[in-house]
């Protein structure tokens, strides 16, 4: 598993953010709800785990795992509490986000991990594999996307666990009955979508608004989303 700036064991506990997805390409909303999180939940870093078989959706071009990874290598090397994990690309099988944060917990057994999801993956995640560990295995935070405004958290749960949770309205807050939390955050105003970028890029359109300038340059070069039409 490749762990860019990984802290050495004996430091003092850590908090540290999960973010996944098949970053098809990554793009600057990714980047951002990454930020996004790790200012407002004090985090130490955020690992960004490029998927490497979804289990809900077919890969679109599949664009093979070391290109994607790639990507993601460089829109965050400029970040220097952002990493790179490739730890779902080294394991065979599914991409199941219950088995990657089980992975994370027996790597990091003192510290605090927080699963960063956008709003619009929330309101599906009753659909995940085992959906209800997740809960009960780390923190989540859910970083509000354009269309995807959630109002009434205990609603947004799904219904077989909402009575696991007490909720704290002050700091937009679900609280489980194991200790995690779930942490609600107001506004990712990047509308961006992977599958956008796609078809601009099939097009020879340009998309350097959309995704990091090096990423754009990584896309052009290796011609990636050429035959994704």
């Amino acid at each position: 598993m490749l762990l860019l700036g990984l802290k050495v064991y004996g430091e003092s506990d850590m908090r540290i953010g999960l973010m996944g997805g098949t970053f098809n390409p990554v793009h600057l909303a990714h980047v951002h709800i990454a930020e996004e999180a790790r200012q407002a939940c004090a985090l130490d870093r955020v690992i960004f785990i490029p998927a490497g078989d979804p289990p809900h959706k077919p890969l679109a071009g599949e664009v093979p795992f070391a290109r994607r990874s790639r990507m993601v290598m460089l829109a965050i090397s400029g970040n220097p509490f952002f990493e790179l994990s490739e730890i779902e690309g080294e394991r065979s099988g599914k991409s199941y986000s219950i088995d990657t944060i089980h992975a994370f917990r027996e790597l990091f057994p003192q510290d605090e991990l927080y699963f960063i999801v956008g709003s619009d993956s929330f309101l599906e995640i009753g659909l995940w594999h085992r959906f209800q560990e997740i809960f009960a295995s780390c923190n989540l935070i859910v970083v509000e996307r354009p269309g995807k405004h959630i109002s009434d958290l205990v609603e947004a749960l799904p219904v077989a666990i909402r009575a696991e949770f007490s909720y704290t309205s002050g700091d937009r807050r679900l609280d489980h009955t194991a200790g995690t939390s779930v942490r609600f955050l107001s506004g990712c105003p990047l509308d961006i979508s992977s599958s956008e970028i796609r078809a601009l890029a099939a097009s020879g359109r340009p998309i350097t608004h959309l995704v990091p300038p090096q990423v754009a340059a990584y896309i052009t070069e290796q011609r990636i989303y050429n035959t994704c039409r």
